[in-house]
């Protein structure tokens, strides 16, 4: 009886909502026109939250009552630091488009209800309004501090102002978060001009009022060494340190290899064995081995075997789960597992025996996996090596690293040899090859930039790759033809109208790509890629491709990657440093032993999408805050040499002015306001002199001479001029 009343009262709200004489009221005026006493309200507030929920009704920024024009979304909302944003809402395919004059006092990640307003804004995104906020996504931001009156700032009201007679303002390091924070001073902890400090917001403010906060921590000065990597760390909030129960239970499972660790694996400890990584690495979790009968290559893909030492729901695990991965930042790496197992048990260091799960793969001549086995295995590596070291003996041929490990080249020129089989094989099955050059950035002992160059993906590094590949992709199909539950990573077909954008936009340099009923092949990319090898356009184009590329994800299902044109593919070898590959580990040892059961089947299919939608969340928060740190101290970098003229590309041109990219990597913006000439005219791939037939134009891929205008670290951009 009293939900059918519950009802009724709704349905009268709702065509009192819907009358045309109704004008927009708030609760109170609702509640008076309605003559409900005052002891009755929160009944009405109840009536109208329900509403409010089901999508019907919204309230307006001012706390009124209006019927809705259509659906709700519900998502979260990403600003942009020009005032505008979009929204993600759930079960959509693209975001919503929120003018700046519809953004209504939401901030950036905060959870929003969306109504669409019937236009069209960005492209073609459907256009909306925030209509209500139902959480807020940021409740701490890193910030500059500004003390004393003088600290007026990005919207600075005198009404914040003259709240207090002594304050400060916060200016957050996060662009997206638009508005600086008035601080009372006796809410500052101390700090002063300079600091980098952590706020905790205790107002979100409203339409011409600063948000509010309090200082909570004090990061240290904007000039002290490590200091502006610590403020991207905790503006991502990061773990930086592990709980006491952590590392003590990571010191106590640490324990060297016994004979009782070893029984029942596989004993591979007289295999000639080998690691390949980076001079400063120190996780290692992969080695390989190779041996050849006649034409068929007998390769070993030895994996740590992680899962051994971290528990399923230990606090080990928990922790891990919540890291999602490494973190690799210009200055430190932020490991997924504390040091005693990712420096010590769990890496594969030389002469010492290590748990290891094998794929052990027979490959023929074709680059085909005949036969292939995966087993718990006991390996002790015989040598440590690295790319350079690899590609010493290999490309280089230098006789003193030859002479060193000389027990070792046949088997690395075997190696070398297997890996241009298998690369042949994914190429000519339409794998993508997207080789852009990284950057390596070098720091002093302050944590100053002192050289940026590309990192040097040779020989032994490309080698190494290729091998997992193999690995990844013929585990993923084991376990797929298994049809057991699994974790796979996945890449979704490249969307449709990015694909004709970039089909209209290499058409102006005379090349096309074949697309059958909306669908791409990635074979098509693939030669896309090969026909640009070597020209000016090669970096721009490709980038493009990429750009056009959607981002891969771990999923419970097998739906295939794109990029690599693989049916099934996985992660299976860095669980040191990404929790799917540790989480696959345990799958595969539970079959391995005969323990997948109808329970643990279960089991695992209520677990695994949860653990591919958080580690696929910390994964692109891990890859933002580390091109973040790049763009940083690229920007510091360049601060030290503003007048100084380099050669470069132009990579990017916008309707605001074109990029160049510096050979190392560092890219900057031309602004068209700074171009010689009053009517150049922006085109899709380039700016033109309008009404000249001088032939001046700036087009992508073009090669310009560059002085350095401006640098601004804390804002993270670079402004280039053009040199004549």
């Amino acid at each position: 009886m009293e939900q059918q009343l519950f009802e009724e009262r709704k349905q009268t709200i709702y065509r009192l909502l819907g009358d045309e004489l109704y004008v927009p009221m708030k609760l109170k005026e609702l509640a008076a026109l309605l003559d409900v006493p005052k002891e009755e309200r929160t009944a009405l507030k109840e009536v109208l939250d329900a509403l409010v929920a089901e999508g019907r009704v919204e309230v307006t920024a001012r706390g009124k009552y209006i019927k809705t024009e259509g659906k709700l979304f519900t998502g979260t909302f990403t600003a942009h630091p020009r005032g505008f944003g979009f929204v993600t809402a759930e079960g959509e395919e693209n975001d919503i488009f929120i003018p700046e004059t519809q953004v209504n006092g939401a901030f950036h990640m905060d959870t929003v209800q969306v109504a669409l307003t019937g236009g069209m804004g960005h492209g073609k995104r459907r256009e909306g309004r925030v209509t209500k906020i139902l959480a807020r996504g940021m409740t701490q931001v890193v910030c500059t501090y500004e003390a004393g009156r003088t600290a007026h700032r990005r919207g600075a009201d005198e009404e914040t102002r003259s709240e207090s007679g002594t304050y400060g303002f916060a200016v957050p390091d996060n662009q997206k978060f638009a508005r600086d924070i008035f601080i009372p001073t006796e809410r500052s902890m101390g700090a002063v001009t300079g600091h980098k400090v952590v706020v905790e917001l205790t107002d979100y403010g409203r339409e011409g009022k600063n948000p509010e906060g309090k200082v909570v921590e004090i990061l240290g000065h904007i000039n002290d060494p490590g200091c502006d990597i610590l403020s991207i760390v905790r503006g991502f909030d990061l773990p930086m340190e592990f709980a006491e129960r952590v590392t003590a239970q990571a010191a106590r499972v640490a324990k060297p290899v016994s004979d009782a660790d070893r029984a029942g694996r596989m004993d591979l400890r007289d295999w000639l064995t080998i690691t390949i990584d980076g001079e400063d690495a120190k996780d290692l979790d992969d080695a390989v081995t190779l041996t050849k009968e006649g034409d068929a290559y007998r390769l070993g893909v030895h994996i740590a075997d992680v899962s051994n030492y971290v528990q399923e729901n230990s606090a080990l695990d928990a922790e891990a789960l919540r890291r999602g991965n490494s973190v690799y930042l210009v200055d430190r790496v932020i490991p997924m597992l504390p040091h005693a197992l990712s420096n010590g048990i769990c890496s594969l260091n030389e002469g010492e025996d290590r748990l290891a799960l094998s794929c052990l793969m027979t490959i023929d001549a074709k680059g085909n996996v005949t036969d292939h086995q995966i087993a718990e295995t006991v390996i002790r590596v015989n040598r440590r090596m690295s790319y350079t070291g690899v590609a010493a003996i290999l490309a280089d041929r230098e006789a003193a690293e030859q002479g060193e490990y000389r027990e070792l080249v046949p088997m690395l020129s075997g190696m070398e040899e297997l890996a241009a089989i298998l690369r042949a094989k994914r190429m000519q099955g339409g794998s993508i090859d997207f080789d852009f050059p990284e950057a390596k950035i070098i720091l002093d002992q302050e944590g100053r930039p002192v050289e940026i160059k590309q990192h040097d993906r040779n020989v032994a590094t490309r080698m190494i790759e290729d091998f997992m590949l193999a690995a990844n992709e013929t585990v993923a199909e084991d376990f797929f033809w298994q049809d057991l539950p699994f974790l796979y990573r996945t890449h979704d077909n490249p969307d449709p109208e990015k694909i004709r954008t970039l089909a209209a936009f290499i058409h102006n340099f005379g090349l096309t790509i074949r697309i059958g009923q909306d669908e791409l092949h990635p074979k098509e990319l693939q030669k896309l890629l090969h026909s640009i090898e070597g020209t000016p356009e090669e970096l721009l184009i490709g980038r493009l491709a990429l750009r056009s590329m959607k981002q891969a994800r771990y999923s419970p299902a097998a739906d295939g990657h794109f990029g690599l044109a693989a049916a099934h593919y996985c992660h299976f070898t860095s669980p040191i440093r990404r929790y799917p590959d540790l989480q696959i580990h345990r799958i595969i040892k539970d079959t391995l032993r005969g323990r997948m059961n109808e329970e643990r089947i279960g089991h695992y299919e209520r677990r695994l999408p949860e653990v591919a939608k958080q580690t696929s969340e910390t994964e692109r928060l891990a890859n933002e805050a580390e091109r973040e740190t790049e763009r940083m101290k690229k920007a510091e970098y360049m601060e030290s040499r503003i007048g100084q003229s380099y050669e470069g590309v132009i990579s990017g041109v916008t309707e605001w002015g074109f990029f160049v990219e510096l050979p190392n990597t560092v890219e900057g913006l031309v602004h068209v306001t700074a171009l010689e000439g009053d009517y150049f005219t922006y085109h899709a791939d380039r700016y033109e002199l309008a009404g000249e037939t001088t032939g001046v134009s700036y087009k992508l891929g073009q090669k310009v001479c560059v002085e350095v205008a401006r640098a601004d670290k804390q804002m993270r951009i670079i402004d280039f001029k053009l040199k004549r």
